[in-house]
């Protein structure tokens, strides 16, 4: 079982995950979407493509664009496409 903590909340907990990059994506109906807010943030991946961003809103405070996803993902990173992963601070185990 994978968890993405932040702010002592879950934000994704699933047994169903994919591992790119050593990165843990979660499948985006494994995600507690009450605590994320869409971001114009995008940056570009040379073989995953156009990732965009997610801000955490959990108990008051913000963690701005500390979640990704790749809503149209490249030919070899379909596997992945809308599954969202983390960083900045987020405790993936």
């Amino acid at each position: 079982m994978a968890k993405a903590i932040w702010n002592n909340e879950i934000l994704a907990e699933s047994d169903d995950y994919e591992v790119v990059e050593g990165n843990i994506y979660f499948p985006p109906h494994k995600i507690n979407t009450k605590f994320f807010k869409g971001s114009d943030t995008q940056t570009t991946c040379f073989w995953k493509g156009v990732a965009s961003y997610y801000t955490l809103e959990v108990n008051g405070k913000q963690n701005l664009d500390a979640a990704w996803f790749y809503p149209n993902p490249s030919p070899k990173a379909e596997h992945i496409k809308n599954y969202v992963a983390f960083w900045k601070g987020v405790v993936v185990s």
